[in-house]
């Protein structure tokens, strides 16, 4: 595997995981009910806790 194709494979993740990021904040700006309407899995304790955002995305595939 060359340097490239790392770094490539790396630039994926990173646009990926920001991706992610982007819609999970959007849905979690909504109100509640309307988490609840959509299957928002988080919306019983959403203002409660938070996940880790730095790191979270690593290692999941």
């Amino acid at each position: 595997m060359s340097i490239l194709s790392s770094i490539g494979r790396l630039a994926t993740e990173i646009s990926a995981a920001r991706a992610r990021y982007q819609t999970e904040r959007a849905l979690r700006a909504l109100p509640i009910e309307l988490q609840k309407d959509i299957g928002w899995p988080e919306a019983a304790d959403a203002k409660g806790s938070f996940r880790n955002g730095v790191g979270s995305w690593a290692g999941a595939k």
